[in-house]
Formats: C-alpha cells, sequence, structure tokens
C-alpha cells in the first residue's frame, strides 16, 4: 500500500482548502465499518470549503472510499457520537498530511478526554435515552411490546454511553466489552433483557424500572450545560432563545422534552410571561433555575 499511499498524497495534496489526510487500511475480508473495500480516506477540509463530498476511487488497483468533511462536520460528529466508524477513523487512521496539527490535535483531544467534552457527550447521551426511554414506556402502555423491547434496548445502550463518560472512557469503541469490566451491574441489565428466560414484558419492565430510579438521578448532572447557560443570567429563558443559543444549538430539537422534565423534577421553574397588547390572552412560559 505504500506507493498507494504515495500516490494518493500526491493526487490530494495540492486541493484547496485540505487541511489533514488520513488512511485506514482494511484488515479484515468482512469489516462492515470498510464498506467491502481496500481503505477508506479522510480528507478534514477548512471550514471556508464550500462543499463535502464522499466517493469510491480507484489507485493503483486499490479500491478506496473518500469521505472529505470539514472541521466543523469531524466537531459534530464528536460532539453526537452518532457515527461510531468515524470516530474510530479519526482515532486510528494513518495520518499522511496534517498542517498546522490539526488531526493529531483533535486525536489528543479524544485520547485525553477532558471535562469539557465529556460534559456535553453525557448531555447528548442524556437526551438520547430520555427519548428512547419515553417512547419505550408509551409503547409498552399501548401494548406494543417488540417496539418498546426496541426502544428499551437503546434506553440501555444510552445508559451504557452515561457510564462510560463518567469513567472517562469514549462509548463509541466496543461499549460492551468496556462495560462489563467497568459497571458489571447494568451489564447484568443488558443479559437479563437480551437472554433471560423470563417473558418479554418482564425483562422489558425489569430494564425500564432500572433505567427510572438509576439514570433519572444523573438528570441534574447530565443537564449541566444547559443549567449553567440558564444560570447565566437573572431573566428567565424561552424555548427559541435556548435552541438558538450556540452552545445549544445541535440539541434544538431535544430541548423541549429536556426542560418539561427538569420542570417536573423541580429543577427549573416555570415563569408566565404575559406579551404587551396580548388579544388573544395566550401567556408565554419561560425558565429559570429554581434557585434563581
Amino acid at each position: 500500500m505504500e506507493h498507494i499511499r504515495t500516490q494518493f498524497l500526491d493526487i490530494f495534496r495540492e486541493r484547496p482548502g485540505l487541511l489533514s489526510l488520513a488512511v485506514i487500511e482494511n484488515p479484515y475480508l468482512y469489516n462492515p465499518l470498510m464498506d467491502g473495500l481496500d481503505a477508506l480516506v479522510l480528507a478534514v477540509l477548512s471550514e471556508e470549503a464550500q462543499t463535502e463530498y464522499a466517493k469510491h476511487i480507484r489507485v493503483g488497483g486499490a479500491r478506496l472510499l473518500v469521505r472529505a468533511v470539514r472541521q466543523d462536520t469531524i466537531q459534530s460528529w464528536i460532539a453526537k457520537g452518532e457515527h461510531r466508524h468515524y470516530i474510530d477513523w479519526l482515532v486510528r487512521g494513518e495520518i499522511l498530511l496534517d498542517r498546522d496539527g490539526y488531526l493529531a490535535g483533535v486525536r489528543e483531544r479524544l485520547s485525553s478526554f477532558p471535562d469539557s467534552m465529556r460534559e456535553r457527550k453525557r448531555f447528548t447521551e442524556f437526551t438520547g435515552f430520555l427519548k428512547t426511554y419515553l417512547q419505550a414506556k408509551q409503547d409498552l402502555v399501548e401494548g406494543n411490546l417488540l417496539d418498546a423491547y426496541s426502544y428499551v434496548l437503546q434506553a440501555l445502550t444510552y445508559w451504557a454511553h452515561i457510564v462510560l463518560i463518567e469513567e472517562g472512557r469514549h462509548p463509541e469503541l466496543t461499549v460492551w466489552k468496556q462495560l462489563k469490566r467497568v459497571h458489571p451491574g447494568v451489564y447484568k441489565l443488558y443479559e437479563e433483557l437480551t437472554a433471560s428466560p423470563e417473558t418479554l414484558e418482564q425483562r422489558v419492565q425489569l430494564v425500564m424500572l432500572a433505567c427510572e430510579f438509576s439514570v433519572m438521578s444523573l438528570m441534574k448532572s447530565c443537564c449541566e450545560p444547559l443549567i449553567r447557560i440558564m444560570n447565566s443570567r437573572t431573566e428567565p429563558w424561552s424555548l427559541g432563545e435556548l435552541q438558538t443559543h450556540p452552545q445549544l444549538a445541535e440539541h434544538q430539537l431535544e430541548l423541549s422534552l429536556v426542560i418539561q422534565k427538569l420542570v417536573k423534577r423541580a429543577y427549573v421553574r416555570e415563569v408566565a410571561v404575559m406579551k404587551d397588547n396580548n388579544d388573544n390572552g395566550a401567556i408565554e412560559l419561560r425558565y429559570t433555575i429554581m434557585n434563581a
């Protein structure tokens, strides 16, 4: 592959806006993360780049997937944790080109997992947990047992992610293998849900009960980024203001649900605001921290 690396580097070195270039070879015949190709190439572009793209190419007989993304997309991958294999690219890829040390810096931050990154990811995982847990609860009430099972398994996975983050570990890489060593109790719930001789309904109810008492107790600490922003001023916040806050933009779809749960848990206080010249009698609800 050495001549392929050299040839590929020559092709892309002068591309406008290129910051970094990394390649991952496929060591396995059946590797779902590699899409059946010989190698993956990640090209990181500056934020001024106009377009991102993905393409299949052939270089020296090798079939490659080239994925070109901007810096802000990289940050989104890391913050949201939605694309495990992309995090794997960042961690394992061989760096061929790295102007200003950008990709090396990203890898260092991933390895050290600083508190600020850990806090953001924990909030992201908690919002995912909340959505899937409540959906499982609704499906169970409506008798949709298989759907409830599917959602409670997702909720349990989000819980596992939260546990790993609190241990300073990245949840994108080998979740259950890590968790078996770090938190046998949550791993046991996973086994109970997937392999217990109890009925499916009993298994779902058991895990949901554990979620209710264990994960919900983490609500305040998991929502610390939101609570800190709300504490940054004395005036109550509207939902729209929070959704457009730059530090919360990636969570805007989930904020309504999270805020309502914080209100019910008495961490956040609801404030009624009457608009001037309001003829229809509608009252806007705004929010502030309970002790504010």
